[in-house]
């Protein structure tokens, strides 16, 4: 076994892989050797792929489904055939440790780590975890929570509240080059909109007819989704754009509110950041119901305010950015109070506490 290895997997969604960006570099500081088991085309490997000195290995992976679908009878072979190829990688790569953030593609991983005597470590994002992390957790060494209520959903000798990992280039972003590359002004604020990595086509819709009304109060970048941007909207103060990756920190550093999904993972780096948030979770109908949960929980704490994707109309967006821009200030004061900087330490430490000899 390496004594200076970690594989860490996670995947399907951005979500799944932000954690991972934030923690691989201060392993890549300190000499360790990184693998990353993912999909074979999930966005993890378009993420992971680009990194240096980190070697991608793609492995077959299920679904795990909700509903009811003749797919659902190939994906326990498919998780099958998944767990044997990370049990080859795992063997063959010997790492100390292995770090999962979470989705589908990280299940055969746990188990197969498992099976090979490697311990596991769990981040859970969401308030209650997620059907992928259930699965997992009993093979699993740690389970790390971001909520600090999510604690009583796991079990209590595995499970640690540690808070939400931050990736620390989101702090150094340039607010100028933010604005450059909108094409926008100092004059007036900036509304970043996004729909998670997949965009969200109806909020899509909705802001696209409801830009009268917004423009004179916001300047609006909107990240679309891969193929969801419209050529044939062209307005002074928006700009649109399919995906940000390595210019995201100057996005939000010019940004004053966010109109977003309700990801765990997002939503902490908007806290953080201190940007007040108007959020439409996932409805239950498309999803388990987690980032309604999540958004209820800002709302609560006065980080957000929150409007079911159901009563989604141009009247009911623009009211409710207009009611976010007023109450922003307050929503600021409640965040400062909201402190990240340890976490990323602690989950450090939970790590190679785990891997043993490996931190040594």
């Amino acid at each position: 076994m390496s004594a200076k290895r970690i594989l860490f997997t996670g995947g399907g969604t951005a979500g799944h892989v932000i954690v991972n960006l934030a923690l691989i570099p201060v392993f890549q500081k300190e000499g360790w050797e990184i693998d990353y088991i993912g999909s074979k085309d999930g966005i993890e490997r378009r993420l992971i792929e680009s990194l240096d000195s980190v070697t991608y290995h793609p492995i077959s992976t299920g679904k795990l489904r909700r509903y009811i679908s003749k797919e659902n009878i190939k994906d326990p072979f498919k998780v099958l055939k998944g767990i044997m190829q990370a049990w080859h990688i795992i063997g063959k790569r010997k790492p100390a440790v292995v770090f999962s953030k979470g989705g589908f593609v990280s299940v055969p991983v746990i188990m197969a780590a498992k099976l090979r005597g490697v311990p596991a470590v769990i981040h859970e994002s969401d308030f209650t975890p997620g059907l992928a992390n259930k699965i997992a957790i009993p093979f699993a060494k740690k389970v790390l929570a971001t909520f600090p209520e999510t604690i009583d959903y796991l079990p209590e000798k595995k499970a640690e509240y540690v808070g939400a990992v931050i990736r620390d280039e989101l702090f150094k972003g340039d607010k100028e080059k933010g604005l450059e590359m909108c094409g926008f002004t100092k004059e007036k604020p900036v509304l970043l909109i996004m729909g998670g990595s997949g965009g969200a086509e109806k909020i899509n819709q909705t802001v696209h007819s409801s830009l009268d009304q917004l423009l004179p109060e916001f300047q609006i970048a909107h990240i679309c989704g891969q193929g969801k941007t419209d050529s044939s909207i062209e307005r002074n103060g928006y700009a649109q754009f399919e995906y940000v990756n390595e210019d995201l920190k100057d996005l939000f550093a010019a940004t004053d509110f966010v109109l977003s999904r309700a990801g765990a993972n997002a939503i902490f780096e908007f806290l953080a950041l201190h940007k007040p948030m108007l959020l439409i979770p996932l409805s239950r109908s498309a999803s388990r119901g987690d980032q309604i949960i999540n958004a209820n929980s800002f709302k609560e704490k006065n980080y957000a305010r929150v409007m079911e994707e159901e009563t989604l109309s141009e009247e009911s967006l623009t009211g409710e950015l207009f009611k976010l821009k007023k109450q922003a200030p307050v929503m600021i004061d409640h965040m400062k109070k909201y402190k990240s900087e340890k976490a990323r330490g602690r989950v450090i430490e939970i790590i190679k506490a785990a891997g043993g000899a490996a931190a040594e």
